[in-house]
């Protein structure tokens, strides 16, 4: 799985509060409220926070390809993350 693959090279590392890993974590919860509005459509409040969520994960992978072009390659092609232009 993923999820394990990528917690533990991260946890090698003892570094959980590192870009990558908060960009994982974003990712995670992305996909788990993604799930539950597809079966509660209504749920606007999920709504709101996956918007949040997703603004905070932008904001994140930005500032990485600002600072370290190498890992955000590789952190988008390792969590499947389309690349979005940039401006």
């Amino acid at each position: 799985m993923l999820k394990n693959t990528l917690i533990s090279v991260i946890s090698e590392e003892q570094n959980r509060g590192s870009v990558e890993f908060q960009v994982f974590r974003f990712t995670n919860k992305i996909q788990r409220l993604t799930s539950h509005l597809e079966l509660h459509k209504k749920d606007y409040l999920s709504q709101r926070g996956l918007r949040k969520i997703l603004g905070k994960r932008q904001r994140l992978l930005a500032y990485l390809a600002k600072k370290n072009r190498v890992r955000y390659k590789e952190l988008i092609s390792q969590l499947g993350i389309r690349e979005t232009k940039t401006r």
